[in-house]
């Protein structure tokens, strides 16, 4: 069975920075792109930042220069670096991949259960 786990959230003062990272672990044969999502209350999730396996990424305009998303394909390991936060960075923050398990030809799409950035004022 495939799960994401994500892991860094945290509260942090503006201007601050957090490294979130998204664990996947399972029978996993490949892992395609992965991005990472953002919901506040009262909105609706949005994209934060995505990269394809290759490495090709792009970002949020709302986060372009401040966050910096990368992946170690050989720990199936996801990275969001967030420097320069600001109050309205506060969110949940998901991780999502495309994955195709062992055994199968199709790749499927997987969330994390998300992690709490709080950037405070």
């Amino acid at each position: 069975q495939v799960q994401l786990v994500e892991s860094g959230g945290g509260l942090v003062q503006a201007g601050g920075s957090l490294r979130l990272t998204c664990a996947a672990s399972g029978s996993i044969f490949s892992i395609n792109a992965m991005g990472w999502y953002r919901q506040a209350p009262g909105m609706q999730r949005e994209l934060v930042a995505r990269i394809t396996r290759g490495g090709s990424t792009n970002y949020a305009d709302s986060v372009k220069g401040r966050f910096t998303i990368s992946r170690d394909n050989a720990k199936n390991t996801g990275y969001l670096q967030m420097n320069s936060l600001k109050p309205e960075d506060t969110a949940v923050y998901y991780c999502n991949a495309g994955i195709t398990p062992i055994g199968t030809i199709t790749s499927m799409d997987y969330w994390g259960k998300g992690t709490l950035v709080t950037v405070s004022s």
